[in-house]
């Protein structure tokens, strides 16, 4: 078994393509094949499934590939402690976001970030939990920004702020002069929510029940901010995270209104590997996400 090995494994399992995770680790896609395969003899097990629909991995398979990522971050971290300087934030570090976090937090965070650590730019990608949680875990992204609960034993967490939901209406609205709103009250209302897979659109679920019984109008939207223009034509209502309300993004045709107390609300939290090594990225993110002013967020 071979560093090399571990490469090409852990390439395949990003990729799910032969050629493609060849291509990534500079060599042929016959070499890559032939070593995966002398590597599933030597182990005496299947990694990959190759079938007509393509590649998956093994429920073996993935065990093996969590640590074989494990291993070759440790080897990293040995070439990081010999390089000069020992740095961690000079190199750009591969952040993760949800899409009802990213527009919000982004514009603030990067500004502050830049002053905390210059030398350490941002690979961001936004998508949703789980395929965030995915990516997190196989090495494709260092640290993901996303909603608590999350994660498992292999995975730290780190909460930042917490941040309460809003009812958005139309001016034109009967509830446009309300001061307040009780959670109950939704489900007598057309709701406009993320589509599913978006853990925002289940954390307003949670705190509506009622959204869940047979017969609720529940109308789907791809973003918060196509959502946004729907409840302004006058569609619908929605539910937003307080971020989303920030003054640049506010319309004369909505109103926003809080909810009774305790407000409906969601923690945001940094996660990460344990086996990451850059530690003082992850700090200053944090730091970073400190000194930003978040709209109705509670830094904790």
């Amino acid at each position: 078994m071979t560093l090399n090995e571990l490469r090409y494994i852990v390439a395949v399992a990003q990729e799910l393509n032969f050629r493609r995770a060849a291509e990534k680790a500079c060599i042929s896609q016959p070499a890559l094949s032939l070593a995966i395969q002398k590597l599933e003899q030597e182990l005496s097990l299947k990694l990959f499934e190759r079938g007509k629909s393509g590649i998956t991995v093994t429920p073996t398979g993935y065990a093996i590939i969590e640590q074989a990522q494990r291993v070759l971050e440790e080897v990293e971290r040995i070439r990081q402690i010999a390089t000069d300087g020992q740095n961690q934030l000079n190199s750009p570090l591969r952040v993760g976001i949800i899409h009802s976090i990213g527009p919000y937090l982004l514009p603030e965070l990067i500004p502050a970030l830049k002053k905390i650590s210059p030398l350490m730019p941002l690979e961001v990608e936004e998508n949703i939990t789980g395929n965030l949680e995915t990516a997190l875990k196989n090495g494709k992204l260092d640290v993901i920004v996303i909603a608590l609960p999350f994660g498992d034993s292999s995975i730290l967490t780190r909460a930042v702020y917490d941040e309460p939901f809003e009812v958005v209406v139309s001016i034109e609205h009967p509830w446009a002069k309300r001061r307040t709103i009780n959670a109950q009250e939704l489900a007598c209302e057309k709701v406009l929510l993320l589509d599913k897979g978006h853990c925002f659109s289940n954390q307003v679920a949670e705190a509506c029940p009622e959204l869940n019984r047979k017969g609720a109008e529940i109308q789907q939207g791809t973003s918060l901010e196509t959502i946004r223009n729907m409840v302004a034509s006058g569609l619908g209502i929605t539910v937003l995270p307080a971020s989303a309300n920030s003054h640049r993004y506010r319309s004369p045709l909505l109103k926003t209104i809080p909810f009774d107390q305790p407000a409906p609300s969601r923690r945001i939290a940094l996660a990460w590997r344990k086996s990451f090594f850059r530690t003082q990225a992850i700090d200053a993110l944090t730091q970073a996400i400190a000194e930003t002013r978040i709209t109705g967020a509670i830094l904790l």
